[in-house]
Formats: C-alpha cells, structure tokens, sequence
C-alpha cells in the first residue's frame, strides 16, 4: 500500500470514528452499572438509597416546538411531566452524580461538583 493511500484511509478511519454517535453516560455503582433507560427500581438496587431526592412537574412542551402548553390547557388537557432527581455523594475524589427520571426512567446522568 502506498504512503498517501494509507494517509488517506487514515483520514477517514478518524474520520468516521469523530462522527460515530456519543455514548450515554453510565454510573458505576457498588451492585452494577446504572445507563438509560433503567428503572428507579434499577438503580436504587444497583446504587442503594440517595443522599438527596427532588421531585418535579415538568412543563409539557407542543410537538416540534420549544413553547410550553398554556395554562390553563397545561394543568386540565396536558398534565405535566413528572420528573425526579437523586444525588449521589460518590466518596472523595469523585464528582457527585445527578440521575434524573422522566416516566419511571434514567433520562439523563450528569457529573459535577456540585447539585445543579
């Protein structure tokens, strides 16, 4: 194989892997690892009980759209979206992590030094 043809495939082997889709964050945990998509039930059993817990109503938005639903239609057509926070203190030396549930599920799992 010549020199440029394998610069070339090189190229477009970092290419390819730049564009590949970011993996979910995951939260190791004494009993296993919390992703996506997992239940309270999951993670409270894989991580054992928060050190902080924070329940919310999440504005319903309309499809396709960053504008919420209007009060009044929001609380008696709409209902909101129910929406929990737990915390966990991972030790020193480690970022604490927020898991956030939308409908019973991991949505989302965030890093930092402190609760945002």
């Amino acid at each position: 194989m010549q020199a440029s043809t394998r610069k070339g495939a090189l190229v477009w082997a970092a290419l390819l892997w730049v564009c590949l889709p970011a993996s979910a964050e995951s939260l190791r945990c004494d009993s296993g690892i919390v992703g996506e998509g997992d239940s309270r039930l999951s993670v409270a059993y894989k991580c054992g009980q928060p050190l902080l817990q924070d329940a919310f109503c999440a504005p319903v938005y309309y499809s396709q759209s960053l504008n919420p639903v209007p009060e009044p239609f929001a609380s008696v057509l709409v209902p909101c979206q129910p929406v929990e926070e737990w915390l966990y203190d991972r030790g020193a030396g480690n970022l604490m992590a927020t898991v956030r549930f939308r409908g019973g599920r991991v949505q989302a799992i965030v890093y930092g030094r402190v609760p945002r």
